[in-house]
């Protein structure tokens, strides 16, 4: 079991060992180059990061004039959300994934009781994420960092890792199945990242960050205060979630969860005429809660907007500096709204690679036998849950348009309507890629169809900050998507890379339906 488990996390824990290290390291090596050059030093950007609007993206600026501390400011955030997030989805796939299809049947039928297996893999990924948080603490060591604050740094991402274990060993006990634990997991993620952005852009309520395991993290001030006891809750609250994850496991049936099995009641009929109208009415649920999550996070960018461009207003040198940090076009609040907006295809993207996952793992769980055996094609079943896919991803863009424009309307900046949804529609194309990769895989890597779907967008814009943190050559930079979107609505749209990626898109989905018609199902 032990090893059933570490074969089913290995490759994603090096990725992120890779990515947490790799980044963390790159920062630091290459800070004198992008701060020393800097208008005004470490100084200046302090002064630019202090602003409510960056503070609530980045967290609060502390220790700029070390490159320890300019590393964890500029990736802590994203490299933290990064480990947490893989921690939750690991932690479901290896607590419900083989359960959820039966494979593991005979084995828990026989000498290992479920709180067995539960407590093997809790160890596994605990070991996973305690090698990122090693690796990552080494890597800042080796590339220059004081090793005081960079211990505590790994320490950090190790201790995110595992509240996220802790929570989605929870959900998975809970939840009925492996999907609906994974989406509740990362959603109690995401809402503790909310918590924490609002806990660092509104000092009244900076008391909020102690309630999120992001505030926390940032609390100990790697490199400047280096404090411990937030770093000693988290890792106490975490383990201590994680040490009940067994006995829950006991006292539930097997490919079951905790909650209590909805009574019966009549059959819902609606929405099944047509593989297309059931993809609309799978997907409802989860684009409800994903609308409420994306439009809750620009509602809180757009209200924090006016803060932002006063401040350039009044500080035109800071203007230059805030290009250099990696936050162009940020003199205007159309500018502030373009660079916000490039976030929403992260989200958007990943939304469309976890509908597109859902599919495989209807297959998977068996759930598409019957269906398929009938007078339903692959290709119909393909087509109506890419359109599905597509229109929900729309919805959600129009979503976070609509969002930002009241939350900038409500402290009077001067965002129209109309610019504003002009901007979140111009992240369309790399969502678009996003989708493309998820069917892609699909068709011709089933096993790993979340993973690639993140790619465009996740993986471009680690790209891009690891570009922008570098001082990378332009061919580099070229890699990411993000490179191809223009500053919509400060300048107009870059047609012609929209039509490149929505081109390479199509060609992706193409690509995929070929192959998912090709292969054999599971």
């Amino acid at each position: 079991m032990t090893g059933l488990a570490l074969r089913q996390v290995r490759r994603g824990a090096v990725a992120v060992t890779v990515v947490a290290a790799g980044m963390s390291a790159l920062v630091v090596a290459t800070y004198d180059d992008v701060v020393g050059s800097a208008p005004g030093g470490a100084a200046a950007l302090a002064a630019l990061a202090g602003n409510p609007a960056v503070r609530t993206l980045f967290g609060d600026p502390v220790a700029l004039d070390d490159p320890g501390g300019f590393a964890v400011w500029r990736t802590g955030t994203v490299l933290a959300v990064l480990v947490g997030v893989w921690a939750a989805l690991a932690t479901t796939r290896v607590l419900r994934g083989e359960e959820d299809t039966g494979r593991l049947d005979l084995l828990l039928g026989g000498v290992l009781p479920v709180a067995a297996v539960v407590r093997l893999h809790l160890a596994v990924l605990l070991g996973a994420v305690g090698v990122v948080g090693v690796a990552t603490a080494a890597a800042l060591v080796l590339a220059g960092a004081e090793p005081t604050g960079s211990v505590l740094h790994g320490a950090g991402m190790a201790a995110v890792g595992v509240a996220a274990i802790g929570l989605a060993g929870v959900a998975s006990q809970v939840a009925p199945a492996r999907a609906a634990a994974s989406g509740l997991a990362v959603a109690v993620l995401l809402g503790g990242l909310l918590v924490r952005m609002v806990g660092d852009g509104v000092q009244a309520l900076g008391w909020t960050r102690w309630l999120s395991p992001f505030g926390l993290v940032a609390l100990v001030e790697p490199f400047h205060t280096d404090r411990v006891p937030p770093l000693l809750v988290l890792v106490a609250a975490g383990l201590a979630v994680v040490a009940v994850v067994p006995s829950l496991a006991g006292r539930r049936d097997v490919r079951a969860g905790l909650l209590p099995a909805r009574p019966p009641r009549r059959a819902r009929t609606a929405l099944l005429s047509s593989p297309a109208r059931f993809a609309v009415r799978q997907v409802l649920a989860p684009l409800a809660g994903w609308a409420a999550g994306i439009g809750a996070f620009f509602l809180l960018i757009g209200s924090v907007s006016r803060s932002m461009t006063d401040f350039l207003d009044a500080n035109p040198v800071f203007a230059d500096l805030a290009g250099q940090a990696g936050f162009a076009e940020l003199g205007s609040v159309q500018g502030y709204a373009a660079t916000l907006f490039a976030l929403l295809a992260v989200p958007a993207g990943a939304f469309a690679a976890v509908r597109t996952g859902a599919l495989g793992s209807a297959e998977t769980g068996r759930r598409l036998d019957l269906l398929l055996a009938g007078p339903v094609t692959r290709t119909r079943l393909l087509a109506g849950h890419v359109a599905v896919t597509a229109a929900a991803a729309v919805v959600l863009t129009v979503v976070a348009g609509v969002a930002l424009w009241v939350g900038a309307a409500a402290v009077g900046s001067p965002l129209g309507f109309g610019e504003s949804l002009a901007g979140a529609l111009n992240t369309l194309p790399v969502t678009a890629l996003g989708l493309g990769a998820a069917v892609a895989a699909l068709g011709l890597a089933p096993g790993a169809v979340v993973p690639i779907g993140l790619l465009p967008g996740a993986g471009g814009f680690l790209l891009t900050v690891v570009a922008d943190s570098v001082g990378a050559p332009p061919w580099v930079v070229g890699v990411s998507p993000f490179a191809h979107l223009a500053a919509v609505p400060a300048v107009g749209p870059d047609l012609g890379g929209a039509a490149v990626m929505t081109v390479v898109a199509a060609a992706l989905v193409v690509a995929g339906a070929v192959g998912y018609g090709r292969r054999d199902v599971r």
